[in-house]
Formats: structure tokens, sequence, C-alpha cells
């Protein structure tokens, strides 16, 4: 899908789902365009892809109809405007904690190209943009999405005021650095995870902005499930190594056990 596809999915309480992809390879591409994906989640925060591999997978994957959603390696505004000229139809920052980052991630997803003295005073209000350069800039930027990463206890205890800052299309969950943060590593199930993920979701519903997170709980669906019903509608499943790591065990072991006892004898 396209942005603007997504976005009229979700605004009709549909559910966006994609899968994060590490593997560069171009046959990727057609067989993931032909089971439905709406969008491709690429991370370089903790996948080596360097500007000009993801470049290239950003070019595929959009020209195939499939939204590029990728992590920047921090939130550095320079990051993001170097993912968004890659060709990124979103934006993902790691680990947010205060709505300054925010809206100065807001500034190189909605703002851009503008920099400097100039963006700084438009983002704190100080002055307004002309009629003709605010068309510019919402032309520009209809088809990016900006959605940072909560992943934190103080995250949460400033979710209100994150939620509130111009230019933020919704929030992505990462649930093992929450869990972690609330000192439960990966109690998925845990009371007081659950509360934390339906507060998250709840929000940023009640805004109208993305509720995203991005499930890695291999064969635990259920899970998956819990959290669309919790108000979930941007869910990033698993990655192409968890698939292929899942379906090689899962083979492995049904294979070993049908052979066993069986020996292969090599006449010589």
């Amino acid at each position: 899908m396209k942005v603007d596809e997504i976005r009229s999915l979700l605004s009709n309480n549909g559910v966006a789902y994609g899968t994060l992809i590490t593997a560069p390879s171009p046959h990727w591409v057609k067989p993931l365009s032909g089971i439905g994906m709406d969008f491709v989640f690429l991370d370089t925060e903790h996948v080596s892809l360097g500007p000009d591999m993801l470049g290239w997978m950003c070019q595929a994957y959009g020209a195939a109809g499939i939204a590029p959603i990728v992590r920047v390696t921090s939130p550095d505004p320079a990051f993001v405007s170097r993912a968004i000229d890659a060709g990124a139809a979103g934006i993902v920052a790691p680990y947010i904690e205060t709505p300054e980052q925010v809206r100065a991630l807001s500034g190189a997803v909605k703002w851009k190209p503008l920099k400097g003295e100039r963006l700084e005073k438009l983002l704190a209000g100080e002055e307004r943009p002309e009629p003709g350069l605010r068309t510019y800039l919402d032309s520009r930027s209809k088809d990016l999405l900006l959605l940072p990463n909560i992943e934190s206890v103080p995250a949460l205890g400033r979710l209100d005021d994150i939620l509130e800052v111009p230019g933020l299309d919704g929030i992505i969950l990462g649930p093992h650095d929450l869990s972690c943060s609330l000192g439960i590593p990966e109690e998925y199930g845990d009371p007081l995870f659950k509360k934390a993920v339906k507060t998250l979701f709840s929000k940023a519903r009640g805004k109208g902005l993305i509720a995203g997170a991005h499930f890695m709980r291999c064969g635990e669906t259920a899970l998956a499930a819990e959290w669309v019903r919790f108000g979930c509608n941007f869910l990033i499943m698993h990655g192409d190594i968890v698939y292929t790591v899942d379906g090689l065990a899962r083979d492995l072991a049904k294979l070993r056990g049908a052979s066993k006892g069986y020996g292969v004898s090599i006449a010589v």
C-alpha cells in the first residue's frame, strides 16, 4: 500500500500489517507484494544497512506498492532527512522520551527542506509559515509518516505531551525495551505491562493517531491478536530472520524425528 491507502484503511478502523525485512535480496519484493503486505519495516538501528542498500530497498518496495517504513539509527533529524531522501515513506525513531525530541523529528519530516533558525522559530510557534510555503510543505509531506518508538517508563509518563506535538502521525510500541524499563523483561502477560500497552494504544487512538507495535514473539499470534483488540492498528509482524529460523527449526525437528534409527550405509 501507499501511505494514502494506509491512512484510508486506518481511518475506516482497519489494521495495516507489515514485517521486518533485513535481507537485501530483490527476490523478497515480488512475493511480499503478492500476499497483501501493506508495508515493510526496514531497521537501521539494529541491522547493518548502509545508505546505498537502504535506498535500493526503499525504491524497490515503494515501486512495488509496499510502503517502506524506516527506523533510523537514532532520533537525529539528520538521519531522518537521509532516510527520506533514500525513499522512506515513514520514519520510526527509537527510544523517544520527550515532546522536544518529537518536535525536532517533525521538523525533519513535515517541514523539510527548512532548516536552521527559520525552522526553529516555526517549530517554536514564534513565526507562522506564509500560505504558499504551508501549502508547499503539506504537499511534500502528505505521504510521509512520523512514528516514534515509545519504549520506556519516562516516555509513558510524558505520553500526553508527546501526542500533542504537531506533525505526529502515531506511535510504535517497543515491547521488549518497554518491558525492561518496567522491570519485567519480556513478561508480556504481566498486568503491569498490559496496563501500559492499553494506555498507550487507547491514548493514541483517542487522538486519531496510529497505534503501532513490533511483535516478535514467535508462535504466539494470540498475543498479537490481543494487542489488536487493545487498539493496535499498525502491526509489524516478526521479521524475515524469525520466520526463516522458526521454519527451519520446525522442519529439522520433524525430519530428524522421522529419520531416527535410519542410517545411510555406503558400499565401498
